[in-house]
């Protein structure tokens, strides 16, 4: 499809965990250390050892200074830590994360869970440390990291980025949302530049119960559907994909709560006992 991007299939690792990985491999071989010597040492499974030997994950700044020492590489494999970009989003998210940066207007729909732009660091914390299969602890606390930085979006670009998020009601039913996330929630949607709607149960019309979207406008016009899956996700400039996107948001938008309905359903969700 023109203009299409899949960020799960078409994009390759970075060079950088290619190059490292192989350097690894290269300098383990040299000095005639297993991979399994090496996965003990740097507290690692050998497979994840080998995942980064093929640039598939990135090599991580403790496997490189175990490596170095046990391959008495004198600092060369150390040395690439510096030229590794941290693993803050998943690789299938990175295209639309580019996008992100250029947005000067982000719609979004959730079905299953608060959206990375709205969650609080112990909500994000929960999703991304009981992902399956599971992350080590660098790259969890990364993670939580690359999300509370994009979250500069909702008040530190200079215009304003407009924002409107709807999320369905079960999102705010999860046993995971705490009262902390409810008010940040309620926090954000006081800023001038953001609209929270709620899209209750008794309001969900077939196009709500399709899955989760994001339209992207660029500085530039330029305009992008997302919508991620758990195994895939796809950023897609096609207008007629677009033109779908953008029908199915104002449909679901229509039949939300308005922001202030919203707000009080937060509130009352908040002082319940």
């Amino acid at each position: 499809m023109p203009g299409q991007s899949n960020a799960a299939n078409s994009l390759p690792p970075p060079v950088a965990w290619r190059y490292s990985g192989n350097q690894l491999k290269r300098w383990r071989t040299k000095a005639n250390v297993s991979r399994e010597e090496l996965a003990a040492a740097s507290n690692y499974s050998p497979d994840t050892i080998k995942s980064m030997e093929q640039g598939v994950r990135m090599p991580t700044p403790r496997v490189l200074d175990v490596a170095d020492g046990l391959c008495r590489a004198e600092g060369l494999l150390s040395a690439a830590k510096d030229y590794l970009q941290k693993e803050k989003f998943p690789a299938r998210a990175q295209d639309f994360m580019e996008r992100e940066k250029e947005a000067i207007s982000h719609w979004s729909y959730e079905t299953t869970v608060v959206p990375g732009l709205l969650q609080t660091p112990g909500y994000a914390r929960t999703l991304i440390e009981n992902r399956c299969p599971p992350l080590d602890e660098e790259t969890v606390e990364e993670r939580i990291e690359g999300r509370m930085e994009r979250q500069a979006i909702l008040t530190e670009r200079k215009p304003p980025v407009a924002l409107s998020f709807v999320l369905y009601e079960a999102v705010l039913r999860s046993p995971l949302v705490d009262t902390e996330q409810l008010r940040r929630l309620l926090e954000v949607s006081r800023l001038r530049n953001v609209t929270v709607q709620v899209l209750p149960f008794e309001r969900a019309i077939p196009s709500a119960l399709m899955g989760s979207m994001v339209l992207l406008e660029t500085r530039d016009h330029e305009r992008f559907a997302y919508a991620e899956g758990p195994f895939a996700s796809e950023l897609s400039a096609d207008p007629e994909v677009v033109s779908r996107v953008t029908e199915r948001l104002s449909m679901i938008r229509a039949q939300a709560l308005s922001p202030a309905e919203s707000a009080r359903f937060a509130e009352r969700m908040v002082d319940q006992p």
